[in-house]
């Protein structure tokens, strides 16, 4: 029997993912469904997928399956055959990236999860059936030139950061779970507006807009698979694109350009980039922007301090690790000072 999950080492895989002469397709998709055995599902859907060479990150809960992935271009027929075979993911869309280098991923891993978005509800009552209305690229445009039209980003602040739609509300929070209850709040007073909710490529959204109506907001809407199918269709229907900036994606790329616009800055020097990277100090690996220039300046790192420490034999770098718990320093939060 074959094993059913990794065990080459980081360094191996992304070796052999530099020598490969084909050409990857980066996808992402949800569902919302309901899945008796996550753990009998897990299993059988990596066994498939990593004789595809497959490779990508993937939560299943029993509340349905989340997934970002790489997928080798002569398999991807056969990737989507596989795929549609599932009663419950039978014509799902697929989310074809933007901006794709194929080096999104290098390695397949399928966890289980209590909820493919960790979102905070205990409420029982509520049902994610009752969701908002689907939104596609025209629609979404013809709504949003109504001035009234109220656009909320459930995404992180630091996606929001270097890239949106015009006009769209930030929810000032660095998790969905506080987005939530605080969407609510910062729209308690425009419940009868029309509402239109966007996210990357649409799990977050529809969640969110469920919770909206639950809440008891009226007319609430949702961007049909996020900035990626928007994008990808307003190119193919030559609409104009409202997004600007990037979109930031949660794999090795960490973006994909939809606009040429640059709207944010380094956070070392100031200057307009859009380039999010992680300090190269293992102990920080802190999530920010930096410019080529900061780059050269701090060796890839977000201060002086972990530039220093970067600098030190690995075994002393290990040795300044001990015993802080993992994670403890890694931090996305705009709080942070640089």
């Amino acid at each position: 029997m074959m094993a059913l999950h990794n065990r080459v080492s980081a360094a191996e895989l992304k070796q052999r993912l530099a020598k490969e002469t084909f050409k990857r397709v980066t996808i992402s998709f949800y569902q919302y469904a309901k899945i008796p055995d996550p753990q009998a599902f897990r299993d059988q859907l990596y066994e498939s997928l990593f004789k595809l060479d497959t490779f990508g990150r993937i939560y299943v809960a029993h509340e349905g399956i989340n997934a970002q992935i790489s997928v080798p271009e002569h398999h991807f027929d056969t990737f989507k055959d596989t795929l549609y075979a599932v009663d419950f993911l039978h014509g799902i869309r697929l989310n074809i990236a933007v901006d794709d280098d194929g080096k999104s991923f290098f390695v397949l891993k399928i966890k289980i999860r209590d909820k493919i978005v960790a979102d905070g509800i205990e409420d029982p009552t509520f049902d994610m059936a009752n969701r908002g209305r689907y939104v596609d690229a025209k629609t979404f445009n013809e709504l949003t030139a109504d001035p009234d039209t109220v656009i909320v980003d459930m995404r992180n602040h630091y996606e929001y950061e270097v890239g949106h739609f015009e006009g769209a509300i930030e929810v000032p929070s660095d998790t969905f779970r506080d987005q939530l209850p605080m969407a609510v709040d910062m729209l308690a007073d425009q419940k009868d507006k029309n509402i239109i909710m966007y996210c990357t490529g649409g799990i977050r959204c529809e969640k969110a807009s469920a919770y909206m109506l639950h809440n008891g907001f009226k007319n609430v809407f949702h961007l049909e698979g996020g900035i990626i199918e928007y994008t990808n269709k307003a190119r193919q229907q030559g609409l104009p694109i409202k997004f600007k900036g990037k979109n930031f994606v949660f794999d090795d790329r960490l973006g994909e350009r939809i606009s040429e616009d640059i709207i944010s800055h380094c956070h070392q020097c100031g200057e307009p980039c859009d380039t999010h990277t992680n300090c190269l100090n293992q102990g920080c690996h802190l999530l920010f922007i930096q410019c080529e220039s900061c780059a050269r300046k701090y060796n890839g790192c977000c201060s002086e301090a972990c530039q220093t420490v970067h600098a030190l034999p690995e075994e002393e770098q290990l040795e300044l690790r001990k015993g802080v718990e993992k994670g403890l320093m890694f931090n996305k939060s705009r709080r942070r000072k640089i």
